[in-house]
């Protein structure tokens, strides 16, 4: 990428390591890449992996993390740390260093800011910063170049997903390194990420504010009868994934085109993620209302 800074790809997954004067900074470790980031490393320099630095806990960007060796110090947030200890595997070594809020990496002249801004795709996921490269790094958020995996990438807290997203556009960066898709990207792939998803929001928010009325759903449980409520169930969930997925997927966007024009996997990937964000509206965000006392209350939404 730029000044001693290296992305690395390998099936679907993505990494990075900064070479400096006293070492290298591995950033991850997904078993796709295993001994090739090693490899990769070796290509470039013979001086020895120093430090690596996790963006989360989770196996598939750093279940190949002993590949480094036992010597090195490894950097990652607090959370990390404690969940790692509560689920061991040998593959991913404990932390040896860890933050709260802020802590900058400085390695041979090379300096990283490494922030945690509250839980998002999980606890414990960070940011990585290369102010002197401009290269940022925010793995399992966006990925440039096409929509997440299903689920908004099987994220924990969306509604911090999605803060995440703006906080990712307040960084000065010229390239970002988002964990999948072999894919780097620049500010402006990530802009049109996060206006994919702003869509998504507008979408579930519509299907939520218009199915998810009590009286709505009385007539959707209605037509199956209550010994089958858990297909009526299935229908109302169904009729706001729908209507957030057409919303989507017939949207023109910023340039005129729709997105599966502009963004790999949006055909196929909108439905998921239009269930993930309606759910995350009815269970994480504000209600307008609720049920109020007599037996015909007004509508409410459920």
């Amino acid at each position: 990428m730029r000044d001693g800074f290296y992305w690395v790809t390998s099936a679907g997954y993505d990494a990075a390591f900064v070479v400096t004067d006293d070492g290298v900074v591995a950033i991850d470790a997904p078993p796709t890449l295993g001994e090739n980031m090693l490899a990769a490393i070796e290509e470039v320099t013979d001086r020895p992996v120093t430090h690596v630095i996790y963006s989360h806990w989770h196996a598939d960007h750093i279940g190949a993390a002993s590949v480094y060796g036992p010597a090195v110090e490894i950097v990652a947030h607090r959370i990390t740390k404690e969940l790692l200890e509560r689920f061991p595997d040998p593959k991913r070594p404990v932390p040896t260093l860890t933050f709260d809020d802020e802590y900058v990496l400085d390695v041979g002249g090379v300096r990283l800011h490494l922030s945690y801004k509250g839980e998002n795709h999980c606890p414990g996921n960070i940011f990585i910063y290369a102010p002197q490269q401009k290269v940022l790094t925010a793995v399992d958020i966006l990925s440039p170049g096409s929509v997440t995996f299903m689920h908004c990438d099987a994220s924990q807290n969306i509604s911090g997903w999605y803060e995440a997203h703006e906080q990712i556009l307040g960084y000065d960066f010229d390239f970002f390194v988002g964990g999948h898709h072999m894919h780097y990207g620049t500010y402006e792939q990530v802009k049109l990420c996060v206006e994919y998803f702003a869509d998504v929001l507008e979408g579930a928010t519509a299907a939520v504010e218009r199915f998810s009325r009590s009286d709505a759903l009385v007539d959707i449980l209605g037509e199956v009868g209550q010994n089958r409520v858990f297909v009526g169930t299935e229908n109302w969930i169904s009729s706001m994934a729908n209507y957030t997925t057409r919303h989507v997927l017939e949207k023109r966007t910023g340039d005129g085109r729709l997105w599966w024009e502009r963004l790999a996997g949006a055909t196929t990937q909108t439905k998921y993620h239009a269930y993930t964000v309606l759910e995350s509206i009815r269970l994480e965000r504000p209600r307008p209302d609720y049920r109020l006392r007599g037996e015909n209350p007004p509508a409410f939404q459920t």
